[in-house]
């Protein structure tokens, strides 16, 4: 096996255009292939991000290169999050939030949203002694009302059962998007500022953040978007603030362990300088 090179992108010249340079992620062009267990112990455990969020995109063209319909690209996206559930105990993430179900997805074609609504039930009654086994803690954000009366039962009973692991905590983000989520916080901010128990200038950035759903958790720092688009689709937008995003070709259902090291590599090859100077930040 090659040796893990300091540069984050090698540098090789065109044989037919010697004047110009061409620039390659290492891990594409290492003689041997690289392993998630070769990955995962060039990591830096000092600089491991407390929090990340990933939003699960591509399974339905996933599921449409395999010649089957999109339901089966869900269905197959569930491993993705046991592995990287998995990956994080692991390496010591303690939150990771997944962006499984947006306000705007019930727009979707009935028939799949009511075989997400299943797939959501059979996959939480079936997962949920692994999660407790490897100490995984289970927590939802989102207007989880709007869900089927079912999801709720299941859910409720899985948060329950985990609620004492401590090992990560999986947040799935169900039925949520953000503008809802500050939207819901500014009207109960301004419903306390009515009823006189507020006063608009205490109102601070720290105030609102106790109004949102992430309230218990710090903000992640690395945010992950899979299938080659490159925006964040209403996805804590206020939590993302200084998160570094890490977006990939890679389709959900083939996000497994070495693609999720390979973002904590690419996290931990930034410099984090939230407003601040190189020299400032290399001072401190």
């Amino acid at each position: 096996m090659l040796a893990f090179q300091t540069d984050f992108f090698i540098l090789l010249k065109n044989l037919k255009e010697p004047n110009k340079l061409v620039v390659f992620d290492y891990f594409t062009i290492f003689a041997d292939p690289v392993t998630p267990m070769d990955l995962k112990h060039s990591l830096d455990k000092n600089n491991i991000p407390k929090h990340v969020a990933i939003i699960m995109d591509g399974n339905g063209r996933w599921a449409k290169q395999q010649g089957e319909d999109r339901i089966f690209g869900h269905h197959e996206g569930v491993n993705s999050v046991r592995e990287v559930v998995e990956a994080c105990g692991e390496i010591g993430v303690k939150f990771v939030t997944l962006y499984a179900f947006s306000t705007e997805n019930w727009n979707r074609p009935k028939d799949e949203v009511d075989a997400l609504m299943e797939l959501l039930v059979s996959t939480i009654s079936l997962e949920t002694p692994n999660l407790n086994k490897k100490g995984v803690k289970l927590e939802v954000i989102g207007d989880i009302k709007s869900l089927p009366n079912s999801c709720q039962a299941e859910l409720q009973e899985s948060i329950s059962i985990t609620s004492s692991n401590t090992t990560v905590t999986l947040i799935l983000a169900l039925s949520y998007s953000s503008k809802w989520e500050i939207t819901s916080a500014v009207k109960e901010i301004a419903q306390h500022v009515k009823e006189g128990t507020l006063s608009p200038e205490d109102i601070t950035g720290k105030h609102i953040e106790k109004y949102l759903n992430t309230s218990k958790w710090p903000d992640p720092e690395l945010m992950i978007r899979t299938s080659g688009e490159h925006r964040i689709s209403n996805f804590l937008l206020w939590q993302l603030a200084y998160a570094e995003f890490y977006f990939t070709d890679t389709l959900w259902p083939d996000f497994r362990k070495q693609e999720f090291f390979k973002a904590i590599l690419a996290y931990q090859n930034r410099e984090r300088r939230f407003g601040q100077t190189s020299e400032q930040i290399s001072q401190n």
